[in-house]
């Protein structure tokens, strides 16, 4: 049974962690009563330490390991338990803040991510059939780390002659260096874990302003109102929000808190299912915010409590072209103070303003400095690109993945999206070289092609799917053989999404490698 099946046979609502906010029922067992009961039937128990539960993971990583209890060894857990357990073991045995800081696109869905890791073995023993961001997710102690080592071999034989394994000692490299590098660099005992222990969690019950960016749809921003819900850490979410173009986002849910600011909120915004990841810090949050049935559309998000001072959390949009006149809309929190705009701006309307957003008609001379600025309200700040032209464009992900799915069948399509980011190439004048700098974002006319000559002959362009030509969204195709490819093969690809951006009487153009390729069968909560 597959991720997606397990997690949609624990809740027929078939959101991979929606249930997870489900309010527990009166009279319910507690997580220690649940453990004590059902998990040390099998896990030996020293005073008070159940053996093999000295690891502290995210709420994500918790699942994983309880629903595996429950597949795989029978653990007879049932989901309310399941919900129970998980709760209590990431609020005990959770991470930090600063321990989740560069893998937390893991848990905020960002799928389209590249890994850089500093150390190469780790990247080559931990990183190749998973996320490495999975094991930087997790604390153990030395002997925890060596037994997940031998869980692998036990669970997945064929590890060790898997490409990356067959040409080296695996196991004794396993042992011997990794065990001793995972100890050392996640491990189990930590000050910034018994820091935040300490610290008593900041409420985000409130009214908060947000805002983001979501490729394929572009700018929103609007006012999230949380309350208490019936439970500790369980809250009551309305959003009241707007797209840059004046279409409404708007709708309400439920959020659950782990570990003190691990948000997990889930949301009905006009029909449309969605789900909010992110990290709390006291009067500020960020994150992502993506349809649960289709994470890759989806986008940042960040937030501000209001009346907790002034703070900008955007400019929309976050550039203007040297002589020319553009509608800012600045948005935040506490937003009483004076505007100051980068050298070479001028106000000439303001168009509306309360504490929470500010619209401005803001004209750039074409002698205005160019570059990203800075544009001030009272004491708080946000980035302003001022620009004279594009000089090339980049296709932001540069690398993705998309996959075939549909027709019927129980793993959806997984789309591509794509943005075009215009470039100046600074004042060398020379593309490439340190002194270029992204302008943001622009509009773009959306195309695919081969991306080599394999992919042409096979017509990939042709049968994988659609790209939306105003969007920079791919809908890949059906799954299954397609009698009309070569060999009937399936609808897979291998293809450069195309931006081109009109500059004046020139056509720029940006590519990005897309891969469409087949289902993705096992969905974990972390990939």
């Amino acid at each position: 049974m597959n991720w997606t099946q397990t997690l949609r046979s624990l809740l027929p609502l078939g959101a991979a962690l929606a249930w997870l906010a489900a309010t527990p029922a009166a009279g319910a067992a507690t997580a220690q009563e649940i453990i004590n009961s059902k998990c040390v039937t099998c896990h030996t128990k020293v005073g008070d330490q159940v053996n093999r539960l000295q690891q502290r993971k995210s709420p994500e990583g918790w699942l994983m390991t309880v629903t595996r209890m429950r597949t795989m060894h029978n653990a007879p857990l049932s989901p309310e338990e399941v919900r129970t357990v998980v709760k209590h073991l990431a609020d005990t045995q959770g991470l930090a803040p600063s321990e989740t800081q560069g893998a937390r696109f893991a848990m905020e869905r960002r799928l389209n991510t590249i890994e850089q890791h500093k150390n190469e073995l780790f990247g080559q023993m931990c990183a190749r059939c998973h996320s490495g961001a999975r094991v930087e997710l997790q604390r153990r102690p030395m002997a925890e780390w060596e037994h997940l080592v031998h869980f692998h071999l036990g669970q997945f034989p064929t590890t060790e002659y898997q490409a990356g394994g067959r040409d080296r000692d695996w196991l004794g490299i396993a042992l011997k260096e990794m065990v001793p590098y995972l100890a050392k660099t996640y491990p189990y005992e930590s000050k910034a874990w018994n820091d935040w222990k300490a610290k008593a969690p900041v409420s985000p019950v409130g009214t908060w302003t947000v805002a983001g960016r979501w490729p394929g749809k572009g700018d929103y921003a609007g006012v999230m109102t949380v309350a208490a819900g019936s439970d500790p850490d369980r809250y009551t979410v309305g959003l009241d929000g707007t797209w840059a173009d004046g279409s409404p986002l708007k709708g309400s849910g439920a959020a659950l808190v782990y570990t003190g600011y691990e948000w997990r909120a889930d949301l009905d915004l006009g029909g449309v299912k969605m789900r909010q990841v992110l990290a709390l810090d006291g009067d500020r949050a960020s994150g992502r915010m993506y349809e649960r049935e289709q994470d890759a559309s989806g986008g940042d998000l960040s937030a501000a409590r209001q009346g907790a001072g002034t703070v900008v959390l955007a400019v929309q949009p976050a550039l203007i072209r040297a002589g020319e006149t553009a509608t800012l809309r600045i948005v935040g929190a506490g937003l009483d103070g004076d505007v100051k705009l980068p050298k070479g701006l001028t106000l000439t309307e303001t168009v509306s303003r309360d504490a929470n957003q500010l619209v401005l008609k803001v004209a750039a001379a074409k002698s205005a400095a160019k570059g990203v600025k800075t544009l001030q309200v009272g004491a708080a700040s946000s980035p302003l690109a001022v620009f004279d032209r594009i000089d090339y464009v980049k296709v932001a992900p540069e690398y993705a993945v998309g996959r075939i799915g549909g027709n019927g069948g129980s793993t959806p399509v997984v789309q591509g999206r794509f943005e075009a980011i215009a470039h100046s190439v600074g004042r060398d004048g020379k593309k490439g070289t340190k002194d270029d700098w992204a302008i943001g974002p622009v509009p773009a006319k959306w195309s695919v092609e081969p991306f080599n000559e394999v992919a042409k002959e096979d017509r990939d362009a042709e049968f994988a799917g659609l790209m939306d030509a105003d969007t920079g969204i791919f809908t890949p195709a059906g799954a299954g053989p397609n009698p009309k490819r070569r060999m009937s093969t399936n609808n897979a690809g291998n293809l450069n999404a195309v931006a081109t951006v009109t500059e004046g009487k020139k056509t720029l153009t940006g590519k990005g490698h897309f891969i469409v390729t087949v289902q993705r069968w096992n969905n974990p909560p972390l990939p």
